[in-house]
């Protein structure tokens, strides 16, 4: 007999999930999960549902047409909270799949790409000025890297605990992929081409970081320490997204731009910090001692 769906087991972490996950999305999508796990409704459904409520959003903001933003910004949050609930259902039923993973992850890039391109051109609109564009393309460069980084932590504190194991820290082609089914194949070289090099860029970032901490103890503290898991934490999708609607609500895209750029990379930039100069050498300074 099948173990009941549980909130609990829908999540992966709280130790190493965002804040707005934990307190606001995720409690959210979980009555969410609660009703579909009845049905046949599988987690890529849910992906699809997302991607086709952020391509929602991105036409909303495309009409250039203040009085609407508000209405986007609700559409970014229905696509945050299926993107939740599809991982949270594949957690609850035990329902995970390497194509549903990729798929997810597309569909991001999907839906930031057409929301960003919307949102620059309605800025363009509304002031005829290319700045708007270029504010827009800086913006959706940040979110990109700074939830691969965020995603890059996540991943590899979960790893080191021994759960959601699907996901690997880079997704380079194995003879066994190759293998595998052609739809799952051909998914992952696309995915390897949003995010491959995204992947190789953060792992470079922690090398750096890290330095010489290589051994199985330091690479459990370094990986497990919950403030350097609580800043990345608020670069994840979820944390960029709730940006992103309250701003629409405001109607303010110029200074959600300027948020995104300015703030949200200067969170970026003290994570780095704190793990280079700060968690290095706290964990340098206890393998002397």
């Amino acid at each position: 007999m099948p173990e009941p769906v549980t909130y609990e087991r829908s999540l992966k972490s709280r130790q190493s999930d965002e804040l707005i996950n934990t307190y606001l999305l995720r409690p959210i999508a979980g009555l969410l999960v609660t009703i579909v796990s009845r049905t046949p409704i599988t987690p890529n459904h849910l992906t699809l549902l997302s991607i086709i409520a952020g391509l929602g959003a991105a036409s909303l903001y495309a009409r250039g047409d203040p009085t609407v933003l508000p209405l986007a910004g609700l559409a970014v949050t229905t696509k945050d909270l299926l993107d939740s609930a599809d991982g949270q259902l594949a957690r609850a039923k035990s329902l995970f799949s390497r194509s549903g993973r990729f798929l997810d992850s597309i569909g991001d890039f999907v839906v930031n790409l057409a929301v960003f391109s919307a949102i620059g051109w309605h800025l363009y609109r509304e002031s005829q000025d290319l700045a708007g564009m270029v504010l827009a393309i800086a913006g959706l460069a940040g979110i990109t890297l700074r939830v691969s980084y965020h995603v890059f932590y996540q991943v590899s504190f979960l790893h080191g605990e021994g759960i959601y194991g699907g996901n690997r820290l880079t997704e380079e082609m194995t003879e066994a992929d190759r293998r595998g089914p052609r739809l799952t194949l051909a998914l992952q070289k696309v995915f390897l081409g949003i995010y491959g090099w995204q992947d190789r860029l953060m792992l470079r970032i922690d090398r750096w970081c890290r330095g010489s901490i290589r051994d199985p103890d330091g690479l459990a503290r370094w990986y497990g320490d919950g403030a350097g898991l609580r800043i990345s934490g608020l670069l994840g999708i979820g944390t960029e997204l709730f940006l992103l609607t309250l701003f629409s609500i405001l109607k303010e895209l110029d200074l959600y731009l300027w948020a995104n750029i300015v703030g949200m990379n200067g969170i970026l930039i003290v994570s780095i910090t704190y793990r280079r100069r700060v968690l290095r050498r706290r964990l340098a300074f206890t393998r002397t001692r």
